[in-house]
């Protein structure tokens, strides 16, 4: 202190900052050090002083007269001072500064301390009349303002410590309420007053601590209302901070309503921080009353731990709610969803059942189509039979009466001019009907190839289109008839034409002959007219025949394309009928999977449980003795494996037990080797996989399903299926035969061999 002093006089004593209010006090009025010691030894004989009291108060004193002569000093000597000594007036300020912070800190040892033991004696209930607490708030009120800028208005200068104390509000929520009722108070008019019911609250909330915590941890916020060097800046504000905690054991009942805070003096009376110390009776007493409240104040903080507890509970309650709340949700919708798929599978079935019903039905109707088809097929072909005999019939008299036309024409050779015209005619005939006849021929052949490409796409069609086939192929027999037919009229037509030719030439001979009978014979032709329009006609009707055949295998032709049509569709309806079948054979084959994953779960259940109910029985006969098995205990494990199915343990469960407990007992009369315990790690296995890194059985590498489920081997620790894991043997760490894999059981079968024989 004396070394800041002397550093404060060397740089000429500059004035209070103009950010702190200080009460100017006559120097002489102040009692010194030396009077204040010599007032203090004759109390201090008589009653017993307390040191550690005497001390500090001597200090605070101190330093507070120091503090005090300088801010004189420095007022005395600001008007004298010259602006070109700035730099030794800052560091001069920051000395001040520094020695104020460390008064003010002791000060709020000492009132901290008095408080709290004032408080002891009071019961730790205290009024707004008590003393230590006014000069408490006083101190505090200090230490707040302490570096506090000064704000400027058009008023005046406003400098108050409310500014700093509303930032609470926003870093903590739980402040709020101070706050809210701190404005609403109608008897509080400044700022000052306003900080100083700030402080009241607090204080009864038991939060000033936490709250000046909060402040100071948020630096860059008081920057605005606090120079660098302020107390709430620096490390004293956490020391003050750390004092504060211990006024949490306090219970402070103070009226705020008729209270006067804005027109208070904040003067520190010191002589409260000089009192004796009160006798070893009431101190017991006191000691008494101090463990009542300490235990009153623990219960009070397991209060807050455990309403702390009971808040995170209900959130973790809350949360347990809300992701129960979500499984139900989604064990809702699964079964939902597990519903919809049973009815669209039940919905599918029935589409199918439909589906098959209208096949056959469709089949069938083809099935009777085809008939009726085949017999309407079967009449026309008659009718064609019957046209075709009157063609002939036809044929026969047109014979007839060409020969006797060429009997005539022996008689009649003076017509032969008007016999040429009619033969052109004829000749013109014969042309048309060989047009004719090749367009038939090339519609046959059309015919034909159609019914070829007919015939080889039915034989790959069902039994009840093969009568379809037959009816075509005797269609291709009867247009081969008529072909041959055809075929005779050409050869009957040449056979006419040489006839013509002949009597032609008979007329060249005859005309010589008959040139006189030419009148009579005029009368013939007439006649003969009448018949070659008689011919025309019976031509003209066979045409029409012609279409009306190949009318009749146009309608063949669409009813051919019809029937394709149909067999497809029928192919398609097989198709589906397939598809459908291969589904429903896919989730047979899944519900029978899934009945046989149930039937081994509950296997495996039943053997669980017996397996349990076993081992807690070796675990009785176990819990005598605990000791190192030798290679040769695992042989007789071995032995009492191969002799296990026939002491059936499930019965009375006492053969087993026996067993063990026999183990057990021979077990404690042999002496562990040196090498038991790696022989025995090299038994046990060296890992246990997980049931997420196997997806295919190690031996036989099938992959695992509902239906071949995981089984671990409890000696090499691989996950193996259940063909592959199904031997089982006693093991050192297990109390009964236990599963193994194959390869496993070979080895231990091939050691407890090799260890018996030895």
């Amino acid at each position: 202190m004396a070394d800041g002093e002397d550093q404060c006089r060397a740089g000429q004593e500059p004035g209070p900052e103009p950010g702190e209010e200080f009460e100017i006090v006559d120097r002489s009025q102040l009692p010194g050090p030396g009077e204040l010691r010599r007032a203090a030894k004759p109390r201090a004989a008589a009653e017993g002083w307390s040191a550690p009291i005497l001390t500090l108060a001597r200090r605070a004193t101190g330093n507070l007269s120091a503090s005090c002569g300088t801010a004189l000093r420095a007022a005395a000597g600001l008007g004298g001072a010259d602006g070109g000594a700035n730099g030794a007036a800052r560091a001069a300020s920051k000395c001040q500064m520094m020695e104020e912070r460390v008064n003010l800190m002791h000060m709020m040892k000492l009132s901290i301390k008095v408080l709290l033991q004032s408080a002891l004696s009071l019961g730790r209930s205290l009024d707004a009349d008590h003393a230590p607490l006014q000069q408490f708030f006083v101190v505090m009120e200090h230490c707040l303002k302490h570096g506090l800028k000064v704000k400027k208005s058009f008023i005046g200068q406003n400098k108050s410590f409310f500014g700093p104390l509303e930032l609470v509000e926003k870093l903590c929520p739980e402040a709020s309420d101070i706050a809210t009722s701190v404005r609403n108070l109608p008897e509080l008019k400044t700022a000052v007053g306003r900080g100083r019911a700030w402080l009241y609250l607090a204080l009864m909330q038991k939060k000033l601590a936490d709250y000046l915590k909060v402040l100071i941890d948020n630096k860059h916020l008081l920057s605005e209302f606090y120079e660098p060097e302020a107390l709430m800046m620096e490390e004293e504000g956490m020391v003050i901070v750390g004092l504060l905690v211990g006024l949490n054991v306090l219970d402070a009942n103070l009226c705020l309503k008729g209270e006067d805070l804005d027109s208070q003096v904040g003067v520190i009376d010191f002589s409260l921080y000089i009192k004796d110390v009160q006798d070893l009776d009431v101190g017991k007493e006191h000691e008494r009353i101090t463990d009542v409240l300490d235990q009153k104040n623990y219960v009070e903080e397991l209060n807050r731990h455990l309403s702390c507890t009971v808040g995170d509970l209900q959130t973790k309650i809350e949360g347990l709610e809300k992701t129960n709340s979500k499984l139900q949700e989604e064990l809702s919708a699964a079964t939902d969803r597990i519903c919809s798929l049973q009815e669209e599978q039940q919905q599918l079935r029935e589409q199918n059942e439909l589906i098959r019903e209208k096949s056959e039905k469709s089949v069938e109707i083809t099935k009777q189509d085809t008939k009726v088809e085949l017999e309407t097929y079967k009449q026309t072909r008659q009718g064609l039979d019957e046209m075709y005999n009157d063609v002939w019939k036809q044929l026969k008299e047109e014979k007839k009466a060409r020969l006797e036309l060429e009997k005539e024409l022996e008689l009649q050779i003076g017509m032969k001019t008007e016999m040429e015209i009619a033969m052109k005619l004829l000749e013109k005939d014969t042309h048309e009907k060989q047009d004719t006849l090749v367009a038939l021929r090339q519609q046959l052949e059309e015919v034909k190839a159609i019914n070829l490409q007919m015939f080889h796409k039915v034989q790959n069609a069902e039994s009840s289109l093969q009568q379809k086939n037959e009816a075509i192929t005797s269609f291709e027999e009867k247009t081969n008839q008529v072909m041959s037919s055809m075929k005779q009229m050409e050869e009957r037509l040449q056979h006419s034409e040489r006839a013509r030719q002949g009597a032609e030439e008979r007329s060249h001979k005859l005309q010589q002959e008959l040139g006189g009978r030419s009148s009579a014979l005029q009368h013939q032709l007439s006649q003969l007219h009448e018949q070659c329009a008689s011919l025309e006609k019976e031509l003209k009707s066979e045409k029409e025949q012609r279409q009306a055949l190949q009318r009749e295998l146009q309608h063949e032709k669409d009813t051919s394309s019809l029937l394709r049509a149909e067999l497809q569709q029928v192919e398609g309806l097989k198709k589906e009928l397939r598809e459908l079948q291969d589904e429903k054979t896919e989730l047979q084959k899944v519900c029978d999977e899934q009945e046989q994953a149930l039937q081994e779960m509950g296997l495996h259940l039943s053997q669980s449980k017996l397996k349990m109910e076993d081992i807690k029985e070796v675990n009785k006969a176990l819990k005598i003795r605990k000791c190192c098995s030798e290679p040769c205990n695992l042989a007789e494990m071995m032995m009492l494996q191969v002799a296990g199915p026939k002491l059936e343990p499930r019965s009375s469960g006492s053969g087993f037990s026996a067993v063990s407990c026999s183990l057990t007992l021979g077990l404690d009369h042999r002496c562990p080797n040196e090498g038991n315990e790696k022989w025995q790690k090299e038994i046990q296995g060296h890992t246990w996989l997980k049931d997420d890194e196997a997806t295919h059985c190690k031996q036989c590498e099938k992959e695992f399903s509902i239906s071949r489920r995981k089984h671990h081997c409890r000696n090499c620790g691989h996950i193996f299926c259940n063909t592959c894991s199904s031997n089982e043997l006693a093991l050192p760490s297990y109390p009964k035969p236990v599963r193994v894999c194959d390869s496993c059981h070979t080895l231990l079968l091939q050691r407890c061999s090799s260890s018996t024989g030895s």
